[in-house]
C-alpha cells in the first residue's frame, strides 16, 4: 500500500516482529472468547518496544516518532483489531509527562511498565492529611489485565480542583472481568476497575491534558490527538485485512452455487473493490500526511498552528470513518461467509465500527473541525 511503511528494525527486526504477528494472528479467537489479549503477548511487545517507544532516551526509552509508532500498531491491528487496540496503549507514556520529575524518574525505572487507564466516570476524592482518599469504579480500562500501573480519574473535593488521573500499581486495583461484552473489540479486555479505600499522594496524579514536566518534541504533540489516533490506526489495519480476505476468497476458488460468475469476474465486485481501495488508500494518507507535518515542525522547535492541530483530529476522524466504509464494502462483496461469527471477516466488521463509537472519532468532532474552518471556537479540549 502507498504511503508510509513500517520499518521492522526498529522493533527487534522482522523474523521477531513476523513471529509475534503470527502468533497473535494464531489466537485471536482466544483473545475474543476470554475477552482480553493474553499475558504472554504482552511480553512479546515489551520485548519488541512497544511499551517505551515513547519513554525518552535519558530514561532507557527509545524515543520514537508518532509515525513509526502508529505503523507498528497498524500492522498488529492487521493481525487482529483487539490485539492491536490493546498495544496503541504504549502510547500512555504521553502523560505521564504531567507528574512532578521525581515520580517521573520512579515511574521509568522499568522503561516496559505497561499502564492501563479509566478515566470515566469521575469518582470524587477526598483529601485527608494532604492524600486523595479513592473509592469508586471505572469503565474502559483497556488492557488492564496486562498492566502494571492502572490510573482512574478523580475529582479532589477540594477548593479550585481540577479532574485528575491518579496512578496506582495494579495490585491496588480489581478488575471486573464480567464488564466488557461488545460487538468489536472484543478480545481488548475494557473491563471495569475498582478501587475501595486507597490513598495516593498527590504526586502519583497528573490533570490529563494539562501542563507537563517533559519538553522533548513528543511531549509537545498534543496528547489527546495521539490518544485518539492510537485508537484510529487500529481501522487501517483491520480494514487493509478485510480487502486482503476478499482477495484470498476469490483466489481460493470460490464459486456461485448457482452458476453464476465467480467473485472476482463479477462487475459490482470489481467496481465496489476499487472503491473500498481508493477510500482506504487515501484517507490513509491523508492520516499520515496530517502527523508528519506537525512533527516536522514540532522536530524544527515551532509550535503546531491551529491548522496543524484541526488537520491531526479531523484525518483522524475521517480514516476511521473511511476504514469502516471500506471494510462493509467488503463484507457485502462476501456474501454469507462474511456472517460467519468466527469467520475472520465477521471480526474485520465488528472491530472496524467499535472506533467509530468512540468520542474522540463521534460526529461532534467532525462539527468542530469545520467550526475551526469556518474560522469559529471548537469545543472546548478538541484542538
Amino acid at each position: 500500500m502507498s504511503g508510509p511503511q513500517l520499518d521492522k528494525s526498529l522493533w527487534g527486526g522482522a523474523e521477531l516482529f513476523d513471529r509475534m504477528l503470527a502468533d497473535v494472528r494464531a489466537r485471536r479467537t482466544e483473545f475474543e472468547d476470554q475477552h482480553y489479549v493474553s499475558k504472554d503477548i504482552i511480553e512479546q511487545w515489551k520485548e519488541l518496544g512497544i511499551y517505551r517507544a515513547f519513554v525518552p532516551k535519558e530514561f532507557g526509552g527509545d524515543e520514537r516518532s508518532p509515525t513509526e509508532f502508529l505503523l507498528a500498531i497498524e500492522e498488529i491491528a492487521a493481525a487482529d483489531g483487539s490485539a492491536g487496540w490493546v498495544a496503541s496503549f504504549g502510547f500512555c507514556e504521553a502523560y505521564f509527562a504531567g507528574l512532578p520529575l521525581d515520580t517521573i524518574h520512579e515511574t521509568w525505572q522499568d522503561p516496559d511498565a505497561v499502564f492501563a487507564g479509566a478515566m470515566f466516570p469521575l469518582q470524587s476524592a477526598k483529601v485527608v492529611d494532604g492524600r486523595y482518599v479513592l473509592n469508586g469504579r471505572w469503565k474502559w480500562a483497556s488492557g488492564c489485565m496486562g498492566a502494571d500501573r492502572i490510573g482512574v480519574g478523580i475529582m479532589p473535593d477540594e477548593e479550585g480542583a481540577l479532574p485528575r488521573m491518579a496512578v496506582l500499581p495494579a495490585s491496588q486495583v480489581t478488575i471486573h472481568t464480567d464488564s466488557w461484552d461488545t460487538h468489536g473489540m472484543a478480545g481488548s479486555g475494557s473491563f471495569d476497575v475498582s478501587v475501595d479505600n486507597v490513598t495516593v499522594d498527590p504526586d502519583w496524579t497528573f490533570v490529563r491534558g494539562g501542563p507537563k514536566n517533559l519538553h522533548t518534541p513528543f511531549f509537545q504533540y498534543p496528547t489527546i490527538t495521539i490518544a485518539a489516533q492510537v485508537l484510529a490506526v487500529c481501522s487501517i489495519g483491520v480494514a487493509r485485512t478485510a480487502l486482503e480476505l476478499i482477495k484470498e476468497l476469490d483466489a481460493s476458488g470460490h464459486r456461485s452455487r448457482t452458476g453464476a460468475p465467480s467473485m472476482g469476474d463479477r462487475d459490482h465486485s470489481q467496481i465496489t473493490m476499487a472503491k473500498a481501495e481508493a477510500r482506504l488508500r487515501s484517507a490513509r494518507l491523508f492520516f499520515y500526511d496530517a502527523i508528519d507535518v506537525a512533527w516536522e515542525r514540532l522536530l524544527g522547535g515551532d509550535e503546531l498552528t491551529t491548522e496543524d492541530r484541526n488537520m491531526l483530529r479531523l484525518s483522524c476522524t475521517h480514516i476511521t470513518r473511511e476504514a469502516a466504509a471500506a471494510t462493509r464494502l467488503a463484507y457485502e462483496i462476501g456474501g454469507m461467509e462474511s456472517a460467519e461469527n468466527h469467520g475472520h471477516l465477521s471480526r474485520c466488521w465488528r472491530d472496524v465500527h467499535l472506533p467509530t463509537q468512540h468520542a474522540f472519532m463521534g460526529e461532534q468532532t467532525y462539527k468542530n473541525a469545520g467550526a475551526v474552518l469556518f474560522g469559529r471556537e471548537p469545543d472546548k479540549g478538541f484542538l
